[in-house]
């Protein structure tokens, strides 16, 4: 078994696969004054058009709460569209991504005030909350066309606690 140390999910190192979704940078007032807009922070992307056209929906997903250090051997990708995971609590989750099958995984910890929106294609970890309750909502292609593979590790990595 390998090992993997998970590190802060930060928007520059998070770029190859997706988008960081926070309330951070840019922004407009809107609302009076009293509300700062972080406008169109992630590129979602449904698929092609045509008899496979795909459109956009929101899910909620409930996810049970895993522990670090945390063990896992498959990872999988969603050829078809982009999938981002909005957390409904304040809460950090654990993010893992590969740039390919039989690539090494990365993994990085939220902040608890972070979303993420993972590319169309890339290889990524199932949704793995660190605290309950483990409640997302989750806006992703919603389509006729099979949007899942998978890929197993021929050996398990394990996600140690992060550095102190």
């Amino acid at each position: 078994m390998q090992d993997i140390h998970p590190r802060p999910l930060t928007a520059a190192d998070f770029a190859p696969y997706g988008d960081v979704l926070e309330a951070a940078g840019d922004f407009r007032l809107i609302n009076a004054g009293l509300c700062r807009r972080h406008h169109d922070l992630a590129r979602l992307d449904f698929g092609a058009e045509g008899a496979a056209a795909g459109r956009a929906g929101l899910s909620i997903f409930d996810a049970e709460p895993r522990a670090l250090p945390y063990v896992f051997d498959m990872i999988e990708r969603h050829p078809e569209g982009s999938q981002a995971f909005l957390p409904l609590s304040a809460l950090p989750f654990l993010v893992i991504v590969a740039d390919g099958p039989g690539t090494r995984p990365q993994a990085f910890v939220t902040s608890g005030a972070q979303g993420i929106n993972l590319h169309r294609g890339t290889w990524h970890g199932v949704l793995t909350p660190l605290h309950a309750p483990g409640l997302f909502a989750v806006v992703d292609r919603i389509g006729p066309t099979a949007n899942l593979e998978e890929y197993h590790y021929p050996a398990p990595w394990r996600v140690l606690p992060p550095a102190a």
